[in-house]
């Protein structure tokens, strides 16, 4: 395995996550259910971009090397899922059933949906 990419990734990842750390401050929750809004758009937007990657190194306008920088650093550190599934445990808990089942289900229809847009688009170069 390279080594400079090894160190490529992690740095990119440690980009990404730092990204999503200032978003998760700047975004506020929505509403009197106090959706986590961030980690919704952080997702979503995540999704959308890993398409346009993807959609570019299909296309050969990506190199294997800056697909796996950006997809698996950058991408990888800024989304997350993890926090995005506890986000819905501690809804349900709380009693907002509903609401925690939207926000789970929206945001991986949302996130699914934004990685063909995504990677249709980045084809389309």
């Amino acid at each position: 395995m390279n080594a400079s990419l090894v160190v490529a990734v992690a740095a990119a990842g440690g980009v990404g996550a730092v990204i999503r750390w200032l978003l998760s401050g700047i975004i506020p929750p929505i509403g009197t259910a106090r959706v986590p809004a961030s980690t919704f758009c952080i997702n979503v937007t995540g999704s959308v971009a890993l398409g346009i990657i993807t959609g570019l190194a299909v296309v050969q306008l990506v190199p294997p090397e800056w697909r796996t920088i950006l997809a698996t650093g950058l991408l990888g550190g800024y989304t997350t899922f993890s926090t995005a599934s506890n986000e819905t445990v501690t809804l349900i808990d709380a009693g907002r059933r509903t609401v925690g089942f939207v926000y789970a289900f929206g945001m991986f229809v949302l996130a699914v949906i934004g990685a063909g847009l995504g990677t249709a688009l980045g084809r389309l170069f």
